[in-house]
């Protein structure tokens, strides 16, 4: 069975009654998101993949999730990123993982691809194929372990660029890599050389969204992509948030998001204060990690959570415990 069979075999009847629904309409939407004529911007949810108790890729529970976001009113989807759990996937999972979500989500917004890779190669396969699947943007990590350096990391994505015809995003995660990050006049020099078209910037300081800003224009997408600043980066020109817990708090990021849009300063600072509770979960319980976290949430809610894949494991019973009662409290 080939990948497109495994995908066309999760939910038929939903996929059929989709694509007979507007498909000329669809179709116009994906090659609007694919060519950047609408610009990616807003709440984008780093979108937790759906494991089974075994271990198995359960894509029934991933489309249920990926469904349930978008109608929660997110502006895009990131697939096969770090809270996707790309590094526990074969390369052929990670594909079949991008194709299950782009029929789930159907046009309905853009999908920013989780296509890197250590090598350079394997990047660039990963990458042809998001960008032949529909992709809106293929987002790229930094090649991590073995340490390349500064001009090995600039050629690696110069390289993809001109292997591929999608935009591609860098996924600036010093910590996860194990290498410095691309600075702002690096991002922008990609930028300037047509290599880059965005960055997600996961760094424990902010400041590298404003710098890029007035570095660059508006062809240049930043994004925050860490949890605890999304209101001073967006309030610094982010052009959207992307995150892990947003899987949990996609509404309530959403109103976020608008109240920056609209100027409303005061606004924005409310709905952090509600959502700073849901990112303090992650860090004062003593809890095994964000993604344990954010499935125990949803189960507690009654939501599809899925597994994680080991080493990483499930909140115990004790522990889901202990968030049910701190979730009482906020």
């Amino acid at each position: 069975m080939t990948n497109r069979d495994q995908v066309n075999a999760v939910h038929p009847d939903e996929r059929d009654q989709v694509n007979a629904a507007h498909p000329d309409e669809r179709d116009q939407v994906n090659a609007a998101h694919r060519d950047g004529r609408d610009q990616v911007n807003g709440v984008y949810p780093a979108a937790l993949t759906m494991f089974d108790k075994r271990g198995a890729l359960d894509y029934a529970a991933t489309a249920a999730h990926l469904d349930w976001l978008v109608t929660e009113g997110v502006h895009g989807l990131v697939i096969g990123g770090t809270s996707g759990e790309f590094v526990a996937m074969t390369d052929d999972e990670r594909r079949l993982l991008l194709e299950v979500a782009l029929e789930t989500v159907a046009g309905r917004v853009p999908v920013l691809a989780g296509t890197g890779a250590y090598g350079t190669a394997q990047t660039i396969a990963l990458t042809q194929h998001a960008a032949q699947a529909g992709a809106s943007a293929a987002l790229v990590v930094l090649p991590y372990f073995q340490r390349p350096s500064r001009g090995e990391i600039l050629d690696h994505y110069r390289a993809i660029a001109r292997a591929v015809d999608l935009p591609i995003w860098v996924y600036n995660i010093p910590a996860n890599a194990a290498i410095d990050p691309l600075s702002p006049a690096d991002l922008a020099g990609l930028y300037r050389e047509g290599v880059a078209s965005g960055v997600k910037s996961t760094l424990p300081t902010v400041h590298q969204v404003h710098e890029l800003r007035q570095t660059t224009d508006d062809g240049f997408r930043v994004f925050y992509g860490g949890v605890t600043a999304p209101l001073e980066a967006l309030a610094g020109g982010a052009h959207g948030w992307i995150s892990g817990l947003l899987n949990v708090v996609p509404a309530a990021a959403v109103e976020l998001w608008e109240a920056m849009q609209k100027g409303d300063l005061a606004a924005a600072r409310t709905h952090w204060a509600g959502l700073l509770p849901y990112r303090r979960l992650t860090t004062d319980l003593a809890l095994p990690g964000d993604l344990a976290v954010y499935r125990g949430l949803l189960r507690i809610w009654g939501r599809r959570a899925g597994h994680s894949r080991l080493p990483l494991r499930d909140l115990t019973t004790e522990e889901l415990s202990t968030l049910e009662r701190a979730l009482k409290a906020i």
